[in-house]
């Protein structure tokens, strides 16, 4: 038998934020194969190819957890609802946002390079297409894997620092929200009474919502 909406109590509510943030660290050890010919791109192929799975998975509990009741009827479910909302959409948006940082590489790797000015005899200044102080080792390595995906050394390693710095911001997003709903599950299941508070204040707004409202007012 389905259970409705708004006979959830705290502690099932908790477990469902606290799976939402289970999920969403699934995109942070995602992994995914990468031939050495896209290498540059390994440090994202994990949390794009999770990525969207884990949305489809969010927004299919999302639809379970409303699907009999416009709004779960209890201030204790208007938070949970709060707080599971802010992540789907934060997350969507987040993925969207390396969608863009994958395609925006892609293209860069599409347009034609000048020949590398590197045709030195071995043993002379291998490091100048670098602008950043590497060793003998490290830019053999670079080289390697520049040539095994058909790209100027240079040029390989600005879309490699492209694709971890996407990598990065999906991180930090992913354990933000992963984070902010842990904390609104022991919010929601450590509360004495049944009815949370839901109009006293912005310190009575799920985290996550108090995040994105931050962010909003730091962009103004």
């Amino acid at each position: 038998m389905t259970t409705e909406p708004h006979s959830l109590g705290r502690e099932e509510l908790a477990a469902l934020l606290t799976d939402a943030a289970q999920r969403v660290s699934t995109v942070l050890t995602a992994d995914y194969p990468t031939p050495a010919s896209r290498s540059y791109l390994h440090p994202v192929l994990g949390a794009l190819s999770a990525g969207p799975r884990v949305v489809s998975e969010l927004n299919d509990r999302l639809e379970d957890f409303v699907i009999d009741e416009p709004l779960p009827a209890t201030p204790a479910g208007l938070f949970t609802l709060a707080s599971y909302a802010s992540a789907l959409g934060w997350l969507t948006e987040s993925l969207a946002e390396l969608t863009a940082s994958v395609d925006r590489i892609c293209t860069r790797v599409g347009i034609p390079v000048e020949p590398p000015v590197d045709a030195a005899a071995p043993g002379q200044d291998d490091e100048r297409d670098f602008d950043f102080a590497v060793s003998a080792l490290e830019v053999a390595a670079i080289r390697n894997a520049a040539e095994a995906a058909d790209l100027a050394p240079a040029a390989y390693v600005e879309v490699l620092s492209l694709s971890l710095l996407a990598a990065s911001q999906i991180t930090d997003a992913c354990l933000e929200i992963s984070n902010g709903l842990i904390e609104d599950a022991a919010y929601v299941l450590d509360e004495a009474a049944d009815h949370i508070r839901t109009a006293d204040g912005p310190n009575s707004l799920p985290t996550l919502v108090r995040s994105l409202l931050a962010r909003m007012e730091s962009t103004e």
